[in-house]
């Protein structure tokens, strides 16, 4: 069996913490390096659930996309809740690493395995990494599809081939609009309405999208818009992430198992639809 800072290793260059954003918590938050390590459980967020769920697979090593202390802290007292995910992992040797804007932007990265999830054909990064002399780190991903079809018929793809969540798929737009190009980017993409508008797509998918830039956004170009919740449009990196550990366990012969967590940790539980009302005054109580 490896050790763990042989896997660390193996992890940090597929996304070296060095391309992180500065404020930025990624890397190993715990873990003894001389520690074998023989199962490896990939999430998102490193939560209790997840913890547990590592816990009763037997796991070594969990490794998340999102941080556990990523403004930092003063203590890990066990009767907060990041405290208790420390004192559980360490009472169980259990190691928790996270690989967070480094996997954003990374070849591939989470928004190359968003874009396989929704089998479309990525032409190359949306905001690409100026560092990178082959043009294909980035964050986001600019695509195209196979046939084109209608926004409708895209949304219902969106919620068909990504996690069910309570949010499901929310879509600014004409149902009815032909989509030929997509931009996609894992995770909050809101702060991307520029480079998407400049790279002249039909559709841009991400999550986390906020009244006042959608509707700034819409004003401005015919945009469509499809938003997902923020664990669905990531949680496709975790079985990508688990396949490149394979390969790199099978080429050093170290026979590890990897497995890819289940458990929604999607934070909304509940949606309850409403029917959408066809011009504001149609709204109970709203004024003529």
């Amino acid at each position: 069996m490896p050790r763990l800072s042989e896997v660390i290793a193996a992890l940090d260059a597929l996304w070296p913490p060095s391309r992180a954003e500065q404020w930025d918590a990624v890397g190993t938050v715990c873990g003894d390096p001389d520690a074998e390590v023989s199962r490896v459980l990939f999430a998102v967020d490193p939560v209790q659930d997840i913890v547990d769920e590592a816990v009763k697979l037997g796991a070594d090593l969990v490794v998340t996309h999102h941080p556990l202390y990523l403004r930092g802290t003063t203590t890990v007292e066990a009767g907060t809740f990041k405290g208790r995910v420390v004192h559980t992992l360490i009472k169980n040797d259990i190691a928790l690493h996270v690989a967070h804007t480094n996997a954003d932007t990374a070849d591939p990265g989470v928004s190359d395995a968003l874009a396989g999830a929704l089998d479309l054909r990525i032409t190359g990064p949306l905001v690409p990494d100026p560092t990178d002399p082959e043009g294909r780190r980035g964050l986001g991903r600019i695509c195209e599809l196979d046939h084109p079809e209608t926004l409708r018929a895209f949304a219902a793809r969106a919620a068909a081939r990504l996690p069910r969540t309570a949010q499901g798929i929310r879509v600014a737009g004409d149902p009815e609009l032909l989509v030929r190009t997509v931009a996609v980017s894992g995770g909050s993409g809101d702060s991307l309405f520029d480079q998407v508008r400049a790279a002249g797509v039909d559709v841009f998918l991400t999550a986390d999208l906020r009244h006042h830039p959608v509707s700034e956004a819409r004003e401005q170009s015919p945009l469509a818009l499809v938003d997902a919740a923020h664990w669905a449009t990531e949680w496709p990196w975790c079985e990508q992430a688990a396949t490149q550990l394979d390969a790199i366990s099978e080429r050093h012969g170290w026979g590890l198992r990897t497995h890819v967590s289940r458990t929604v940790t999607d934070p909304w539980t509940v949606h309850a639809p409403s029917d959408v009302p066809s011009s504001p005054s149609s709204i109970s109580g709203a004024p003529n």
